[in-house]
């Protein structure tokens, strides 16, 4: 089934170049209807999904996985009020998680992104997940050199640190992924994806492929 109408984008088009909020509370009730419901109906509607094959997923709601549409504009010098997208992250614990166990995404009129993977994590647990891939390379290099993943995601990215401790430096040299301090991927489609029928499913895929490298991290850091 398709969960959004062209309007959905239109909306955010418009919102370009009337970002304010004038503007946005004119248009506020064509934001409830054509853009915060069905995105709200389709994040429920994923998890239902999700739950059938993970219990960790049954009392998620999507009201605690859907990022607000307001910026934080306390500390930035863009100071235009709202997001140019909406956004959720289906996980276990919602937005409070501090890692994608699970799937982010984001629609907009630009595109339509698909994430997964780590991208904020502790000095303990980033100290637990080197030493891991240190330890075991192969077993890192199967999880994301797994065909669909790189079919779905081409490669893991992130930031690194320029040096290493001394134990990691012969295993960073056949591993440069021991350099990071983050472990994130995404795949980008057409925005005119979210108007397609089989919406659920390809984001619903690119949470399997994501899955390998998931439960690679999953083993090593409680998220």
């Amino acid at each position: 089934m398709a969960f959004f109408t062209t309007d959905y984008l239109n909306f955010f088009i418009e919102l370009a170049a009337n970002n304010n909020k004038d503007w946005f509370d004119l248009n506020r009730k064509r934001y409830e209807q054509n853009v915060k419901k069905p995105f709200s109906d389709f994040v429920q509607h994923l998890i239902h999904s999700l739950a059938e094959k993970d219990a960790a997923f049954n009392e998620l709601e999507a009201k605690n996985c859907i990022f607000r549409i307001n910026r934080d504009i306390r500390f930035s010098k863009d100071k235009t009020p709202y997001k140019m997208m909406c956004s959720a992250v289906v996980t276990p614990e919602g937005k409070k998680s501090k890692a994608v166990n699970g799937v982010y995404f984001e629609f907009g009129p630009e595109h339509m992104r698909v994430y997964g993977g780590v991208y904020e994590i502790d000095k303990d647990d980033l100290e637990t997940v080197r030493d891991a891939m240190a330890q075991d390379i192969s077993k890192f290099q199967k999880a994301y050199k797994n065909p669909l993943f790189v079919k779905t995601f081409g490669k893991i990215l992130g930031e690194k640190n320029k040096v290493l401790p001394a134990h990691l430096r012969d295993s960073a040299a056949l591993e440069p992924l021991i350099f990071n301090k983050q472990w994130y991927f995404y795949t980008q489609f057409e925005p005119e994806t979210i108007l397609q029928e089989n919406l659920d499913e390809i984001v619903l895929n690119c949470y399997e492929a994501g899955r390998p490298v998931e439960s690679f991290f999953n083993e090593l850091i409680k998220r």
